[in-house]
């Protein structure tokens, strides 16, 4: 391939454009790399090793722990404790966050909020997952403990924020605030390559992502808006497609890169939404925002959201700008339709 650039070559080359850059943010996301090439090594070998299935568990909220799930929680735990930019974890599998207690670790600027591996159920029948992370300056004074405030920040305070997808390629698509990029992993040299440069999603998308077998239990706004995407309007070339896989990360990708809407509302078997506010919204509302698209809870900016827990729970919308405020203006119109029946 001609004039190649790898992933670590691409993060020097940024922190050279920032005369103050320190170079701490560029090797904590030379870590969350490195930890993604094992993980991805574990996937593709997950029908030939005995690391599919159950480890007969669950998690914080309650859902059943795969092993890959706990594969790569330590895995990424190893990888961010190691280089000692980061004084601590929270993660979808912990019920509470990790302080990395070294002298190194308890000077560092950083906390990494991750969601090891979207999806995991998915991977036993090889379907793509993927893992998420978020990354913020703490709040606590460097040298101190690390505390749960250093976590409970609202999204608008990330400084970086991607995710993994491991598929047909395995790529790694992340921001710093200044657009977003994708790099795809070559095998052969053991390198993720840049090959999605400066990422923008579509205004306008002609593909919808929900689980419609919880149709019943949508609030009538999506209801709504779901009858709206199945309407024929050629001028607005509708019908749109329906395309879901159940893992946020492809669901995303694949949206991010055509153009569509991504939803998983409440009322349904989580009333407050299934998806989590810090491991998995926030970061890919920084990202699809960084690509010129939105991210809303139906009514307010997901990254505006002050969290008041660890594993708090949102409805999500996200994707091409335009299909997020028209979902936003169905839920606006039948709430108010709901609050005058009541």
């Amino acid at each position: 391939m001609k004039n190649m650039i790898t992933l670590g070559e691409y993060i020097v080359k940024k922190q050279a454009d920032y005369p103050t850059a320190t170079g701490e943010l560029s090797s904590l996301l030379s870590s969350i790399r490195l930890a993604a090439k094992v993980v991805n090594r574990e996937i593709n070998k997950a029908g030939l090793a005995d690391i599919m299935g159950s480890v007969g568990s669950s998690n914080v909220q309650g859902e059943e722990q795969q092993k890959l799930d706990v594969y790569a929680n330590e895995r990424f735990k190893a990888a961010l404790e190691a280089r000692g930019e980061v004084c601590g974890m929270a993660s979808e599998e912990e019920e509470d966050f990790v302080a990395f207690d070294s002298a190194l670790s308890a000077h560092s600027k950083y906390v990494v909020l991750i969601d090891p591996l979207d999806g995991s159920s998915n991977i036993d029948v090889n379907v793509s997952v993927g893992t998420i992370f978020s990354i913020y300056r703490r709040v606590s004074e460097p040298g101190s403990p690390v505390r749960l405030d250093d976590f409970l920040q609202p999204g608008h305070r990330q400084v970086a924020a991607g995710y993994v997808v491991y598929g047909s390629s395995t790529m790694l698509v992340y921001t710093t605030g200044f657009g977003v990029n994708g790099f795809t992993y070559d095998p052969s040299i053991g390198c993720f390559c840049l090959s999605h440069e400066n990422i923008r999603i579509p205004e306008e998308g002609k593909i919808y992502s929900i689980n419609e077998g919880n149709y019943i239990k949508f609030p009538d706004g999506v209801k709504k808006y779901l009858k709206y995407c199945q309407e024929r309007d050629e001028a607005t070339h509708r019908p749109y497609t329906s395309r879901y896989i159940g893992s946020l990360v492809s669901d995303f990708h694949r949206n991010l890169l055509k153009g569509g809407i991504y939803i998983y509302p409440s009322g349904t078997n989580s009333p407050n939404g299934k998806l989590r506010l810090l491991y998995e919204c926030n970061p890919m509302a920084f990202l699809v925002e960084q690509a010129g698209g939105k991210a809303s809870d139906g009514f307010r900016r997901i990254m505006d959201i002050q969290p008041t827990a660890l594993h708090q729970r949102t409805p999500y919308f996200v994707g091409s700008t335009r299909m997020v405020e028209r979902a936003e203006g169905f839920m606006r119109e039948f709430s108010a339709h709901e609050e005058v029946k009541e």
